[in-house]
């Protein structure tokens, strides 16, 4: 059965030695997005033979960001290294089809044929100087010199096609291409076999990637042909790039999903800002999964590099946010409004959840809970500057109010005070709520009650000052 015919069946094969970070999040989203648009499997495989720096806890720390985010996957979780075996075999098979050979020039050799190369204004590919070692010269070589394994691509003629669903056949011509390394010094395999191998092996038949590894699958295309295996279909596309324009990194705006996580983000709003970049087709109002997957279609993800924008997945964030309902958003909440009885919460949740861009913002908002709560920063300094004395009218004219009306007690300690527009309002405001900005005061006054306002009216008149 080809791959054309095949259920779908597409992978995230990070490597365990570092945090999950937007670009995996990009790969692994659109994999899961084209496997479940396709009713095929997902897969989660790591890529662990590089055993001096993976860990186990960044397998499970990957795997917790995965499902936070949504992203599940199919089966137990895959790992590259239970292929060791079968990675050796595909060597030998390469070998004995002189198709693999080893190649024992020093770095030394390696860098001045660089520079020659260079010089003469040709690409910096590997002269083929080993290439013609008899396999009894090299393997007796290989009993007292270093060397490393190449794979004998490079050719004066012939050619290797990559399918790409994006971009339709990519044509490489064999001189273009070098005779890459697939085995290091010490033994280990570089990504390009394994990764192929273990494609083929977990049937693998559609893989999305950045363009950047375009030639990566003219490599792995000409491993898997060379082997009889069947290469998925590729889709690259186009590069996921910083806000300055840069290669995506933590120095241009990269963050792990730990750290957004940590910072209250919303998982969705990282699926949402993600699935739109490059794929412009999807519909403002998909605001969740299953809606995205209404709209995911992968021929219109674009091959050209997008930009990532730390403002668009905030604004996401606050869009579904205002959409939570408010048991929900309590739970959200509770940690910055700790010890606070869960009815009260989620009535706060009500009041507040329209005014909140993330969740930390409830903190300001703690003098609803507590009269006590001291405001600080900008509120604190219109306390003190409205004074005590304005909070003293401002107390005497609601103790006679009747009624709860906002707007006829502001018009009163209008009136008294002699105060009007911001140095009337943003006092009160502040007193009440702590805040700065927030719900409507009528709002803010039924959540109070009668009581409840007076005794916040009364610590400002204690907090504030006369004469600033």
């Amino acid at each position: 059965m080809t791959a054309d015919t095949s259920p779908v069946v597409t992978r995230f094969a990070p490597s365990p030695t570092g945090l999950l970070h937007l670009g995996n999040v990009r790969t692994a989203l659109l994999n899961w997005l084209y496997a479940r648009k396709h009713g095929g499997r997902f897969l989660l495989r790591f890529e662990d033979t590089d055993q001096d720096r993976s860990e186990v806890a960044y397998i499970e720390a990957i795997q917790s960001d995965l499902s936070w985010l949504g992203l599940d996957w199919d089966g137990e979780a895959l790992f590259q290294s239970a292929h060791a075996s079968r990675h050796s075999e595909a060597l030998q098979t390469l070998a004995e089809q002189n198709s693999a050979y080893r190649c024992f020039c020093s770095e030394h050799q390696l860098a001045l044929d660089r520079k020659l190369a260079t010089s003469r204004g040709l690409p910096p590919r590997y002269v083929g100087r080993c290439r013609n070692i008899s396999a009894p010269e090299s393997a007796a070589r290989a009993e007292n010199e270093a060397f490393i394994w190449r794979m004998a691509v490079h050719g004066d003629q012939g050619e290797v096609r990559v399918h790409d669903a994006l971009r339709g056949d990519v044509v490489f011509a064999r001189r273009d291409l070098d005779d890459p390394v697939v085995v290091r010094t010490d033994g280990s395999f570089t990504f390009l076999l394994p990764n192929a191998v273990d494609d083929a092996l977990d049937g693998v038949t559609h893989a999305l990637r950045g363009d950047d590894h375009l030639t990566n699958s003219a490599y792995q295309v000409w491993l898997l042909e060379s082997l009889a295996y069947t290469p998925p279909i590729y889709l690259h596309h186009g590069l996921l790039l910083g806000e300055d324009g840069a290669k995506l990194s933590k120095r241009s705006g990269s963050h792990s999903v730990a750290e957004l996580r940590a910072d209250g983000l919303l998982p969705a709003a990282l699926i949402q800002a993600m699935a739109r970049l490059g794929h412009p087709n999807i519909a403002e109002d998909a605001q969740d999964k299953e809606s995205l997957l209404a709209h995911f279609a992968a021929d219109h993800i674009s091959t050209t590099a997008v930009r990532w924008s730390d403002d668009e997945m905030w604004r996401w964030h606050t869009r579904l946010l205002h959409a939570l309902p408010a048991e929900q958003l309590a739970a959200l909440i509770e940690p910055y409004l700790p010890d606070t009885d869960a009815d009260r919460l989620q009535a706060l949740a009500v009041l507040i959840g329209g005014n909140i861009e993330r969740t930390d913002d409830a903190a300001a908002f703690a003098r609803l809970l507590d009269a006590q709560a001291v405001p600080d920063g900008e509120a604190a300094a219109i306390l003190k500057a409205a004074g005590s004395a304005f909070f003293n009218i401002a107390a005497q004219a609601w103790q006679k109010h009747d009624g709860g009306d906002w707007k006829a007690w502001l018009n009163v300690v209008k009136a008294e005070s002699g105060c009007k527009g911001q140095g009337l309002f943003m006092p009160l405001r502040v007193a009440l709520s702590g805040a700065l900005h927030g719900p409507d005061m009528s709002g803010i006054i039924e959540f109070l009650g009668p009581d409840g306002v007076m005794e916040r009216l009364q610590q400002a008149c204690l907090q504030g000052s006369d004469g600033v």
